[in-house]
């Protein structure tokens, strides 16, 4: 890996980017949920709820979703693989994890949800752990993006899968233009004025302009050792859940 990467449309040395992205993180967490409705205009609901549906979960299986953050998808897989199964909320980010946490016992889901502080690059579970892995916009601010696919190829089960729900590029050049103006615009004055930080949400809009487009994370994914990858845009590639399993 380069001893550089990309900080939104900042070059930073590799191993500072964990940090940079762990102040963003830390900064936003308690009005991360508010700022998710805001900014898609609760479209971030349908996103998730139609990766829930394309996970396959079922009764007493077992699930990680990564990057976790707030527990949204947590919260519904819970629901899915019942009290015999098990979910694991993992964040590199603490002060994410615990919002999460904090979150899905107010809801009273402690049977089934565990929780993990941990690095996508380099998970710290067994090979053939997991039946189903998500990450849901969280893989964009991971510094090696293959790193973190590797791995979680290796703790899935054979006939596992993974599902990448993730900001990737719009289809269609004037929604692409459309887009451009409200990121960059939009997002940085709601961030100053509902969770007092503008800066946060700039970066999280560079951030998703670096992040691979559609084809090449799938290509991520087949190098990764993934079968049977595809991809669905959704909200004209807005945003797109890449899926992949493990033969």
């Amino acid at each position: 890996m380069s001893d550089k990467t990309h900080f939104g449309y900042r070059t930073v040395e590799t191993e500072e980017k964990e940090n940079l992205v762990g102040a963003v993180f830390d900064s936003v967490a308690k009005k991360y949920d508010v700022m998710n409705d805001l900014m898609s205009f609760g479209v971030h609901r349908l996103w998730k709820q139609y990766t829930i549906n394309q996970t396959g979960v079922r009764y007493g299986q077992s699930v990680l979703d990564l990057a976790g953050g707030t527990g949204d998808l947590a919260a519904k897989m819970s629901e899915r693989v019942g009290p015999e199964g098990t979910v694991i909320l993992a964040d590199i980010n603490e002060s994410m994890l615990s919002v999460g946490r904090d979150r899905m016992i107010d809801q009273g889901r402690v049977e089934n949800i565990r929780y993990a502080l941990a690095n996508a690059e380099a998970l710290p579970f067994a090979d053939g752990s997991f039946d189903c892995i998500t990450i849901a916009f969280g893989l964009r601010n991971v510094t090696d993006k293959q790193a973190a696919l590797n791995s979680m190829y290796a703790t899935l089960k054979p006939g596992g899968r993974a599902l990448v729900l993730e900001f990737s590029k719009p289809v269609l050049p004037i929604l692409s233009k459309a887009y451009d103006a409200y990121s960059f615009s939009a997002l940085p004055m709601m961030g100053k004025l509902v969770a007092g930080d503008a800066d946060s949400y700039r970066y999280l809009a560079e951030s998703i302009r670096q992040h691979p487009d559609q084809e090449t994370l799938m290509g991520m994914m087949q190098t990764a050792g993934f079968e049977r990858c595809d991809y669905h845009n959704l909200t004209g590639g807005i945003v797109a859940l890449h899926k992949g399993f493990k033969f």
